[in-house]
């Protein structure tokens, strides 16, 4: 049974043919105007930015295709759903900082903003290029 309280497993194969993320295929049928599949990615992209960093990567690596969507990526959007209805009682905290704490300038320690870059050589293997990612925190919480 799968931890609930970890992000959904994102894995990119080089192997084209492998990669949930490929663009649509030639035997694939894109999805019906009826299917709201950019209504969905708008908002979960509001989710991403606003509370639920967690599920930033692959909300993003759907929303790049918004103008073609199949319905392998709309299985991905539920996916999404289902993790997300799975992990209500997660969020974003920020502790509280008493006024006694040692201050820097003017700012408790505890609320230094840190900040962590990655970037990987050619992890789209569609397009032949680099992705990069960050993650800045203040008090050990998420914010960007």
């Amino acid at each position: 049974m799968q931890n609930r309280h970890l992000p959904p497993m994102i894995v990119r194969s080089l192997d084209i043919k492998k990669d949930l993320f490929r663009p649509k295929e030639d035997d694939e049928e894109i999805l019906s105007p009826e299917c709201s599949y950019m209504g969905a990615i708008d908002a979960l992209l509001y989710l991403a930015q606003c509370t639920r960093p967690d599920i930033s990567f692959v909300v993003n690596c759907l929303a790049r295709h918004s103008n073609a969507p199949t319905r392998r990526h709309w299985n991905g959007i539920k996916d999404i759903f289902r993790y997300l209805k799975g992990t209500t009682d997660m969020g974003l905290f920020y502790p509280y900082a008493s006024s006694s704490e040692d201050t820097i300038i003017g700012t408790p320690k505890s609320a230094t903003f840190v900040g962590y870059a990655d970037a990987g050589y050619l992890s789209d293997p569609h397009k032949g290029c680099s992705q990069s990612g960050f993650v800045f925190t203040i008090r050990n919480t998420v914010i960007s």
